[in-house]
């Protein structure tokens, strides 16, 4: 991974760690270990150097009471510059370069042979009593991690085992080294010190700049569950007075050790404990364990344990994320929401600004707007064309009967209701419901199975409309992708007016785009969804009249788009106003106009604000000449707009802040608009007529901006189609 430019300077490029573990991606959001205190139970520091100015804690101590903190070597001021070398432009910087150093100086007093930082180990001896001690001092001064950079063969007194456990539950991390015999195994001094902390120590190994495992470095071994491995080989440089030593050929010295492997850890842990303040030593340590590049055998092994250090990816969500604050998962790589048709691409400029939370309750920015699907353009043509059924009807002037049956081969037969076009259209008037019947001379009620209530109540008020392939009429269109399961129709004539009352039931069908369970993905997802109309029609000489309102009610989507559960979502109602005008202004000639409004208020739900709802219209324009080549053949033009979100949107009340002390999130409202930007309009020129003892039926027509998508490139084209009834 590249680092960020501000933080690719030649002292980063220096510092062997940072950079291989990804650390500059957690800089450059700010996070850099500040008001973190690591303590370094070691020998001491160089408290001189500029690389700790003013960030070495004033309860550093040497713990036998006596020697001050600068120590016989400089073991303990290497692995201090490991974990927090200042970003000063000279040197190396350190994995938290803002921490504060907590130095413990704990070597036993005259063990140290002297100053040897090539040596892998550090000559010293320390005694688990004062080992213990320290552990204890860096709990009580507030240290958030301690780094253990030393160790022994044996095993460890209880006494040094309560203090681990004791720092543990008290929420500090604990890092230690894993040795440098080149063992397959731990110590049994790390191996007891790991299983001490049950679950808050990590041992940390040495990998190269290649991320192969060091000779030196132990193994993971029979202990892989908290075993990470990290830079610890040839680290740069061995430091005087305060600055690089370079000998008088013009060479630097570098060190090597588990040693400077685990501060690479301990570093890494100030980060995320700056940035995630609520964590405890137990839960870093869990998202170090977890997000450790995979090294090695895959998943956990006996060389690299659980992997090798990745900041980067401990920076990220771990586990189900959720919108902060809300409980329902909402998975960062799912789809949020699906588009309808009605919208288009409103998505492509689309910003959700909020938070989420991941298992460990912390907060990441994110925009979900990236998670937005928006609609697929609808295939007209081949809805149009591509059907392979069987068409059977009959009846008698009191009742009627009509059905399809699966022709393609591709399904098994079943009864379904056919959804009439071109001239059966014109010709059925009342047949086009599957079962309609005649009541009374003024009333008639109609069933369908499998098709909506419109084309039902369009047969019963004998519309004489033009059919077309393509081009919709402007009352037809809902704007979304639907399947009706039954409807039902009651028209009753009282005196020069026609008024018909109709209920559907049925779903919207969207993609199952958010992946929210493997048997899921691949697979439509069905809402219910449930309409009442109530429709006026009247003949006024040459001119007809059919006007309806309509009232759909969907449980979980939004004129057909769906939002993820993560929303909390309530579904919406819709209510749409539909005019359609016709005049015969002369033999043979016709000229229609219709028109759609809808208004779509969504209900109430807890991340919804007031003033969301959608404001929506269809068009459409037609001319028609019958008679042209033939006495039952007609000639069509239509112009229309298939339904469009004028306006609105949602109004989220989503967080914007989130308190790490009382992990809760301060909310803010932000708006989603579900308006397009781009607007189709289609033009269609269709005949249709008997020929060659069957029905056909020709098509010229051009789409622009076809799904409401303002780049989609204009789809024209030409369709012929033929039937025969047998």
């Amino acid at each position: 991974m590249a680092p960020p430019q501000a933080f690719n300077t030649p002292e980063f490029r220096r510092s062997d760690g940072p950079g291989q573990h990804n650390a500059a991606s957690a800089w450059d959001d700010g996070f850099t270990g500040d008001g973190v205190t690591i303590a370094v139970v070691d020998t001491g520091i160089d408290p001189d150097s500029p690389e700790f100015a003013g960030r070495i804690s004033p309860a550093s101590t040497d713990i036998y009471g006596s020697r001050g903190i600068e120590g016989p070597d400089d073991h303990g001021t290497l692995v201090s510059l490991v974990a927090a070398a200042a970003r000063n432009g000279t040197g190396v910087v350190g994995m938290a370069f803002d921490s504060t150093i907590l130095a413990i100086r704990a070597d036993e007093p005259g063990s140290c042979g002297g100053d040897n930082p090539e040596d892998p180990s550090t000559e010293c001896g320390f005694l688990d009593s004062a080992i213990a001690d320290s552990i204890d001092h860096a709990v009580a001064n507030d240290a958030k991690v301690i780094n253990i950079s030393l160790g022994g063969p044996g095993g460890i007194t209880q006494a040094l085992r309560s203090a681990v456990t004791n720092a543990v539950n008290a929420g500090v991390l604990v890092v230690v080294a894993a040795g440098n015999d080149g063992r397959g195994e731990l110590t049994t001094f790390a191996e007891m010190l790991g299983d001490a902390g049950n679950g808050g120590v990590i041992i940390v190994g040495s990998v190269d700049e290649d991320y192969t495992i060091s000779d030196f470095s132990n193994r993971a071994g029979a202990n892989p569950q908290y075993f990470l491995a990290a830079r610890g080989d040839r680290i740069c440089c061995v430091y005087e007075d305060g600055e690089i030593f370079v000998d008088e050929e013009g060479f630097v010295f570098l060190y090597s050790g588990t040693s400077f492997a685990a501060p690479q850890v301990a570093g890494a842990a100030a980060l995320l404990a700056q940035a995630f303040p609520h964590l405890t030593g137990n839960q870093i340590a869990e998202i170090l364990l977890e997000t450790a590049f995979d090294a090695g055998a895959a998943g956990d092994d006996s060389v690299y344990g659980r992997g090798i250090l990745n900041v980067a990816r401990a920076f990220q969500p771990v586990g189900t994320t959720q919108i902060a604050g809300e409980t329902t998962a909402l998975a960062l790589a799912d789809s949020t929401a699906v588009a309808s048709p009605a919208m288009g691409d409103a998505f492509s400029a689309a910003s959700i600004q909020t938070l989420v939370t991941d298992r460990y309750q912390r907060a990441f920015s994110t925009d979900l707007a990236g998670t937005l699907r928006g609609a697929d353009i609808p295939e007209r043509l081949h809805g149009a064309v591509g059907q392979g059924a069987c068409h059977i009807s009959g009846g008698s002037s009191r009742a009627s009967v009509a059905f399809s049956i699966d022709a393609s081969g591709r399904q098994p037969p079943r009864a379904e209701i056919l959804l009439l076009q071109s001239e059966d259209a014109d010709r059925a008037r009342v047949l086009a419901a599957r079962v309609a019947l005649r009541l009374s001379p003024n009333t008639q009620l109609g069933f369908t199975y499998r098709q909506s209530a419109d084309g039902l109540v369009a047969g019963m008020q004998g519309r004489d409309r033009p059919a077309f392939m393509i081009a919709a009429s402007g009352t037809d269109d809902d704007g979304m992708l639907a399947m009706a399961d039954s409807a039902v129709a009651l028209r009753r004539q009282v005196g020069d007016w026609g008024l018909t009352v109709s209920a559907q039931t049925g779903s919207t069908i969207s993609a199952a785009a958010e992946r929210r369970a493997a048997q899921l993905r691949g697979q439509r997802v069905e809402e219910d969804l449930a309409s009442f109309a109530l429709s006026l029609d009247r003949q006024f000489g040459a001119f007809d009249i059919a006007t309806s309102l309509t009232w759909t009610a969907e449980d979980s989507t939004v004129l057909g788009a769906r939002f993820h559960e993560g929303f909390g979502l309530a579904g919406s109602d819709t209510v749409f106003i539909d005019t359609d005008l016709g005049w015969r202004f002369a033999d043979n000639w016709r000229l229609g106009a219709a028109y759609r409004q809808g208004f779509t208020r969504l209900r109430s739900a807890p991340l919804l604000a007031d003033g969301s709802g959608l404001s929506s219209n269809a068009w459409s324009f037609d001319l028609q000449r019958s008679g042209v080549f033939a006495a039952n053949d007609r000639l069509a033009l239509r112009i229309s707009q298939p339904l469009r979100v004028a306006s609105g949107g949602l109004d989220l009340n989503l967080p914007t802040s989130f308190s790490y002390d009382t992990l809760t999130a301060e909310y803010g409202v932000q708006r989603l608009s579900l308006s397009p930007g781009g607007r189709e309009v289609t033009g269609e020129l269709a005949w249709i007529g008997p020929i060659w003892g069957g029905s056909a039926a020709a098509s010229l027509f051009l789409r622009h901006e076809p799904g409401h998508y303002a780049d989609a490139a204009d789809d024209v084209g030409a369709a012929l189609r033929w039937s025969r009834r047998f």
